[in-house]
């Protein structure tokens, strides 16, 4: 946690959350449903299939790729009440998959947000965005680099806003 607003540090919600390889599917619905199904079910608050509902009609309303390969899809309002639940999972998938983002690039990447409040979101996701502008971490994402590699690159980031 960060003493000064009481947040946890993106690496930690990625730790918290999870980073999966190989993740099948050929649709976002597909990809999504997977990442959610490897989620253990006493980690969620909150049961799989209220999740994947919550993130599903967010993605209905408007698609969470960014480009770049990548995609960051969430439930629309917070569907967790406790900070300390909060996790960002990252998700490489088997092979591309059209997710109709901004840029027309098929998504590879996905990083799934679960939040506890809308000011959290908006800050993890602020983070996020700036993590994935970097070429060293989008490179990092695309090799597939081991879990330690990304978790540290994350930290690493970290420390440099602290400056």
């Amino acid at each position: 946690m960060n003493e000064d607003t009481d947040e946890e540090g993106l690496a930690e919600l990625v730790k918290r959350g999870g980073i999966f390889y190989h993740i099948p599917g050929n649709t976002p619905e597909q990809i999504l449903g997977e990442i959610i199904g490897r989620i253990p079910a006493a980690f969620l608050p909150i049961g799989k299939e209220t999740l994947l509902k919550a993130v599903l009609e967010r993605e209905a309303l408007m698609s969470t790729g960014i480009g770049h390969g990548l995609a960051l899809p969430h439930p629309r309002n917070p569907v967790i009440g406790e900070t300390e639940k909060q996790f960002v999972t990252i998700a490489l998938s088997e092979s591309p998959v059209d997710w109709k983002s901004l840029d027309g690039r098929a998504v590879y990447a996905v990083l799934l947000i679960v939040s506890a409040s809308a000011k959290l979101h908006l800050r993890t996701l602020s983070k996020i965005n700036f993590l994935c502008r970097q070429e060293s971490f989008e490179a990092l994402l695309q090799n597939r680099a081991h879990p330690e590699d990304i978790i540290k690159a994350i930290r690493d980031m970290e420390q440099t806003w602290k400056k």
